[in-house]
C-alpha cells in the first residue's frame, strides 16, 4: 500500500457496500484502505489517515452481538463520516440513543438537508437518498446538530463540526442517492482537506520501482489465464523488468470464441516469453461424465495448477507472479476484514514450492482501476474492457457434461449474441449465453428437430452483489434469435433470463 499519499480508512461493519465506498473515494483521487470495524486504534493511527469512514452493517448497534469499533477513534482529531450503521454507532458511542424505527425506510427517499453544512456544500435543499434501515437515531449526542431529515426519519444526518464528526443515515455511495458523490467529495475535500494526490499514473511509476527492488535480476513466471487481471499483471511486469518474464498461458478449452488468439496477439512482440499450452483435450478427458457445477470448478482448478506446475518446472528459483486484486484480499480476510470467501490466489506461497517469492502488482487495486491501468500500459481498450469471465470459463455456462461439441455450440451462440449487442450499440454490465442441458422439439424445413435450448443473460449492476435484468429491445432479440437458430447447428430454442439478483445469481452455475 502506498504510504506517501493521503489516505482514507474505510472501517467495515459488515455492510455490503464497503468496496463501493472505497472505490468512490479512489474515483475522487484519494487513496482508500478497507479495515475491519474492530481494528485496534494503534493500527489505524499507524496508517496516518486524513479521514475515516464507518460503513453500514446488518446488526442493531445496541445489541450485544453487534460489531463495535474503539470509541477512541472519535478523539483522534481525525474527521469521521458515519454511514447508516456507522452513524448509529457514532450516536450510540457518544451518548445519543438508537432505537427501532416505527416505520422503516427502504429505497429512494426524499430528504431535506441543511446546506450550511460543509457536507452539503453546493447541494440543493431537497434531494433523493437511498435509505435502508430498521433502526434510527432517536436522540443525538451532546454537541451535535441535525442537518437532514425525511418524512419518517427525524435524523437523516447529523454533525459536530468542532470535532469534525459527520454522519448520514442514508447511503451516499449508492447511485440512487442523487447527490451522494457530492457528499463524499465534500467530506474528502472540505472536511478532510484532501489534495487529490492518488492517480493510476503515479501508481505505475511507484509499482515499477517496487517490482524492480523486489525482483532484482531474477526471473518471474506468471500463469496467464487470459483474463484482465493476469493480462495487466503481465503488462506491468514487462514494463518493469523486460526480458525477465515468462507468461504461461494455459488454454483449458473453455474460453470464448477467438479468445486464445486475442490473448496471443496482445502479447506478441513484447519483451517477455509467451508460452501457449493447449490443454483442451486433457481438461475435457478429466471432465468426462461430470455434471455437478462445483465438481467441475474443482477439477478445472486442480488441473490448471497441475499443468502450470509441469510447464513452470524449469524455472526453479524464480518469482511467481499473480493477478491478485484488492477485492480478493478483502474478501479473504487479509486486509483486517472478515472472511467472506477464500480466493485461490490469496495467502502467499504454498509451503512446498520451487519459487522464491510472490509478486502481486495489482494487490491494492479495484477492477475498474486495473482496467484503467491496462490501457495506460498499452493494452487495447477493447481487450481490457472485456466482459467479466469466470475462472472455469464456459465450463460453468455450459450446463451438464462438458464436451467439445457442446462447448463449440455455446461459443458460436455467445459470439453471435455479443456481436449483435455491439452492432445495436447496447452496453450492459454483463451479458453472455448459456447452453442449457434441455432439448426442445422444433421444426426446420419439413423436418422435426430436437435441439438445445440456449438462454441469454444481460444485467445492470453497480457492484455485482445485486442486479436487474436488462431490457433488450424486441427487434434486437429477434435478430439475435434468428441468427443463432439459423447459424448454430444443434440449437432449437432461445429464452431470455429476466431474473434479478436476488433471488438468482448472475451466473447460472
Amino acid at each position: 500500500m502506498n504510504h506517501d499519499v493521503q489516505k482514507i480508512i474505510v472501517l467495515d461493519f459488515g455492510g455490503q457496500y464497503k468496496e463501493l465506498i472505497a472505490r468512490k473515494v479512489r474515483a475522487l483521487k484519494v487513496m482508500s484502505v478497507i479495515m475491519s470495524g474492530d481494528t485496534p486504534i494503534e493500527r489505524i493511527q499507524k496508517e496516518n489517515p486524513i479521514g475515516i469512514i464507518l460503513t453500514g452493517g446488518p446488526h442493531s448497534v445496541y445489541k450485544e452481538d453487534s460489531l463495535h469499533a474503539d470509541k477512541a477513534l472519535f478523539d483522534l482529531g481525525v474527521p469521521v463520516l458515519g454511514i447508516c450503521y456507522g452513524m448509529q454507532f457514532m450516536a450510540h458511542s457518544l451518548g445519543g440513543e438508537v432505537a427501532p424505527c416505527a416505520i422503516s425506510e427502504y429505497g429512494k427517499t426524499k430528504t431535506t438537508i441543511d446546506t450550511n453544512s460543509l457536507l452539503y456544500k453546493g447541494i440543493d435543499t431537497t434531494t433523493n437518498t437511498l435509505m435502508n434501515h430498521t433502526d434510527f437515531v432517536k436522540r443525538i449526542p451532546e454537541g451535535f446538530v441535525v442537518t437532514g431529515h425525511t418524512k419518517n426519519c427525524p435524523v437523516a444526518s447529523m454533525e459536530c463540526p468542532e470535532r469534525k464528526l459527520y454522519a448520514v443515515q442514508y447511503h451516499p455511495e449508492a447511485d440512487l442517492s442523487e447527490s451522494g458523490l457530492d457528499v463524499i467529495r465534500n467530506f474528502l475535500y472540505e472536511v478532510c482537506g484532501a489534495v487529490g494526490d492518488y492517480t493510476i499514473g503515479d501508481f505505475i511509476d511507484k509499482e515499477i520501482q517496487r517490482i524492480r527492488e523486489q525482483v532484482g535480476d531474477k526471473h518471474v513466471v506468471l500463469g496467464l489465464s487470459g483474463g484482465v487481471d493476469s493480462s495487466v499483471t503481465a503488462a506491468i511486469l514487462e514494463r518493469a523488468i523486460p526480458d525477465q518474464v515468462t507468461c504461461i498461458f494455459v488454454n483449458h478449452g473453455m474460453m470464448r470464441k477467438h479468445e486464445p488468439e486475442e490473448v496471443e496477439a496482445a502479447f506478441r512482440g513484447k519483451h517477455l516469453k509467451f508460452v501457449h499450452v493447449n490443454a483442451e483435450k486433457r481438461f475435457l478427458d478429466r471432465l468426462k461424465g461430470v455434471t455437478d457445477p462445483e465438481q467441475k470448478r474443482i477439477i478445472i482448478g486442480e488441473e490448471f495448477v497441475r499443468v502450470f506446475e509441469e510447464e513452470s518446472a524449469e524455472y526453479e528459483g524464480s518469482f511467481l507472479a499473480q493477478g491478485t486484486i484488492y477485492p480478493d484480499v478483502v474478501e479473504s480476510g487479509h486486509a483486517s476484514g472478515a472472511v467472506i470467501k477464500s480466493h485461490h490466489n490469496v495467502g502467499g506461497l504454498p509451503k512446498e514450492t520451487k519459487f522464491v517469492g510472490l509478486v502481486e502488482p495489482l494487490r491494492t487495486l479495484f477492477k475498474d482501476e486495473v482496467r484503467e491501468l491496462g490501457v495506460l500500459l498499452g493494452l487495447p481498450e477493447e481487450y481490457v474492457s472485456r466482459q467479466p469471465f469466470p475462472g472455469p470459463g464456459l465450463g460453468v455456462r455450459c450446463i451438464g457434461e462438458l464436451t467439445k461439441d457442446r462447448l463449440d455450440i455455446l461459443r458460436d451462440a455467445d459470439y453471435i449474441y455479443r456481436e449483435e449487442l455491439k452492432n445495436a450499440g447496447l452496453k450492459f454490465d454483463q451479458y453472455f449465453a448459456v447452453l442449457t442441458s434441455m432439448r426442445s422439439v422444433g421444426v426446420k424445413g419439413d423436418g422435426r428437430t430436437y435441439g438445445y435450448v440456449v438462454a441469454l443473460r444481460a444485467i445492470h449492476t453497480t457492484d455485482f452483489m445485486t442486479c436487474e435484468y436488462a431490457h433488450i429491445p424486441y427487434d434486437v432479440l429477434d435478430k439475435i434469435t434468428s441468427r443463432i437458430v439459423n447459424e448454430v447447428k444443434g440449437v432449437g430454442r432461445i429464452v431470455y433470463d429476466i431474473t434479478g439478483k436476488p433471488p438468482a445469481t448472475i451466473e447460472w452455475e
